[in-house]
């Protein structure tokens, strides 16, 4: 759904034409067979010139920019759905990083959870006293983050750090 236009659609998800283009399930199933778990050049050509395709089309399908009034200054408001095709075209390159580079990843879902937290803790404290304790704040959390990951229980990740032992042997 379009931000700021409830039970609305915009542009491209509207029209359906992007949805399953980009989905390959079987080239994806080919890939993840593979050792290097990459596209090769070829596949990727062919995935950045579907990409493209999918961008003109979807041009066609925004609405129009009103025209600029008489006497008002600055620019002109464009819709949510322009402003999203304008985006998907310019960083193209960093849309289809993760079909190049096999550790970038699909979503950024991982990076938006290990910030949610300092962001709730920003709000409810109001903000870091010093420096000094934002870092150490950062520091602390990042190494919960990194041994949860893991699967470690918090509370043994903090014994194991007051122990001395940041990362133990698991043993496998």
């Amino acid at each position: 759904m379009a931000q700021g236009t409830p039970g609305k659609q915009c542009g491209l998800a509207a029209t359906g034409v992007y949805q399953p283009s980009l989905r390959s399930p079987w080239l994806a199933a080919i890939v993840a067979k593979r050792q290097s778990k990459r596209l090769t050049e070829n596949e990727y050509k062919n995935l950045q010139k579907r990409y493209r395709n999918i961008l003109t089309r979807g041009a066609k399908q925004l609405p129009p920019i009103p025209p600029r009034q008489n006497g008002k200054r600055g620019r002109v408001a464009k819709s949510d759905a322009h402003n999203l095709w304008e985006r998907l075209k310019k960083h193209e390159t960093a849309v289809l990083l993760f079909a190049r580079l096999s550790y970038v990843p699909f979503t950024n879902n991982r990076a938006e959870r290990d910030l949610r937290m300092s962001k709730v803790k920003q709000k409810v404290s109001g903000c870091f006293r010093t420096r000094k304790h934002a870092e150490a704040y950062c520091r602390i959390s990042s190494y919960l983050q990194t041994m949860a990951n893991q699967g470690y229980n918090p509370l043994v990740a903090i014994q194991m750090a007051f122990s001395g032992q940041l990362y133990a042997d698991r043993g496998e």
